[in-house]
């Protein structure tokens, strides 16, 4: 378990490194979307492997960075890249880097992630607004000691996502002419693909969407009083839909396909929040 200090010393090695500049939004790009942090204008680069406490990503289409700066017209750190429990980290490491943003005076999170499709109305390279998000399985970023200086022992999950935000970017996407679903989604710790029995019971549960991700740093930044917008690409129709297996391939050729009609909409959100 990581002590306070430790985030505070990762928290200040950033700030030093970044000389007076205080960013108000995280955002977290997931695989394949990478693309977004060439937005920054005079971007700070600093690898995850060069601070203090902290995990490196291994995931293919995360380059394993903070890239900071301003984007559209917002003082953002954006996540080139992210950690995963499947990468043999614990939830407290995935979640790791929202706390430390929380400390360098970050206020809001903007979170994406690539997922296969559960709602049978939905199609490859639909974006998807998160309105809620189901975790069945134990590890939590909040187990074991709590620390105050976060946040509660107890923590109210109600309302994850922010109903403002969504309907921001539900407007955008209307003026943009952008396709832009509204979903559930459902976490599972990989890094195997789902099978087809899993699937259909996920979708009888809530499921819209399902992926790898994104839910312990939620966790966390709700932890926090951190404000969320999650978005979703929706990169492949999850197993059992199609028939033909899932490709990691897949996957990044899709969120590259996509890179533009994304990288619009987040830009956007940011210059009208």
């Amino acid at each position: 378990m990581f002590k306070f200090h430790q985030y505070a010393e990762s928290a200040d090695y950033i700030k030093n490194r970044l000389q007076g500049f205080t960013p108000a939004y995280l955002l977290i790009l997931g695989s394949g979307l990478g693309a977004l942090a060439d937005q920054i204008k005079n971007p700070e680069y600093i690898p995850y492997a060069e601070i203090p406490y902290f995990r490196i990503s291994t995931a293919p289409g995360h380059a394993g960075r903070f890239v900071c700066g301003n984007m559209g017209g917002r003082p953002v750190m954006v996540m080139q890249g992210r950690i995963h429990l499947y990468e043999g980290y614990t939830a407290e490491e995935v979640a790791y880097p929202v706390r430390v943003a929380k400390l360098l005076g970050v206020q809001n999170l903007i979170t994406t992630n690539a997922a296969g499709g559960i709602n049978l109305d939905y199609q490859v390279g639909d974006l998807v607004v998160l309105k809620d998000f189901i975790k069945l399985n134990f590890p939590n970023s909040l187990i074991g000691r709590n620390i105050p200086e976060f946040g509660p022992r107890f923590q109210d999950m109600s309302h994850v996502f922010d109903r403002d935000y969504r309907e921001l970017l539900k407007e955008l996407a209307r003026e943009q002419g952008i396709t832009l679903r509204e979903g559930v989604y459902f976490y599972t710790a990989g890094p195997q693909y789902e099978t087809p029995a899993e699937i259909r019971a996920f979708r009888i549960l809530g499921g819209d969407v399902v992926g790898m991700s994104t839910v312990h740093e939620c966790i966390s930044a709700v932890h926090a009083g951190m404000r969320i917008l999650g978005i979703s690409l929706v990169t492949n129709m999850a197993a059992g839909i199609l028939d033909k297996p899932l490709s990691e391939e897949e996957v990044l050729r899709e969120a590259e396909a996509a890179k533009d009609r994304f990288c619009r909409l987040l830009l956007a959100f940011l210059q009208k929040v």
